[in-house]
Order: structure tokens, then C-alpha cells, then sequence
């Protein structure tokens, strides 16, 4: 399984992806900067990605949670989501994301 992260420069990696880890956790392992302060537990927006437009309606929808810390970040987008919040599987093999550049 694979996911495609662009990082902040622009540059597309293939990353090797675990069914059942968190994306964030995915992307933290292979050495990406991502502070993912709380640990995934949807108590911050440090782990905002922008998803590829076509993957979006493969992902499970937000809870209000997610919305509510979504609603703190910054670069704010339609397609942004939290990357704690989306679990790995089989259907998301191949899934694009982009990392967002988070202001302190």
C-alpha cells in the first residue's frame, strides 16, 4: 500500500503505507515535518493536510470535532483534513495528500 505525500516544496514522495495507522503516522515515520502535537488525538490542527480532490469523497466524512479544529488552522482549504483522523486501508491505497506549512 502506498500513499503520495508533495511535501512543501512541491516534491511528490511514494510512501509506504500501514493498513490501520493513522496517515499522520504514516508520514511522521518516514521523517516528514509534521508536529502532530496532541498524538493524533484530534485536540489540535498540526497535522492539517490538503487532500487530492479526488480522493476526498473516498474519505470518511468530518466529525464536529475534526471541524472544530480545523476551524483553528491556518491555509484553511475545502480540501483540508486532519491526518490523525484518517485511517489507513485498503481503499485508500494510493491516496494523495499535500502537507501545509503551519504557522506557530
Amino acid at each position: 500500500m502506498k500513499i503520495y505525500v508533495t511535501d512543501l516544496e512541491g516534491a511528490r514522495h511514494a510512501l509506504d503505507a500501514v493498513e490501520g495507522w493513522r496517515v499522520m503516522e504514516i508520514i511522521q515515520d518516514h521523517g516528514f515535518p509534521m508536529k502532530a502535537e496532541c498524538g493524533g488525538c484530534c485536540a489540535c490542527a498540526t497535522c492539517h493536510v490538503y487532500i487530492d480532490e479526488g480522493w476526498l469523497s473516498k474519505l470518511a466524512t468530518k466529525q464536529d470535532e475534526e471541524e472544530e479544529m480545523l476551524d483553528e488552522a491556518f491555509h484553511l482549504q475545502d480540501n483540508s483534513r486532519l491526518s490523525c483522523q484518517i485511517i489507513m486501508s485498503e481503499e485508500l491505497d494510493g491516496l494523495k495528500v499535500q502537507l501545509v506549512e503551519n504557522s506557530d
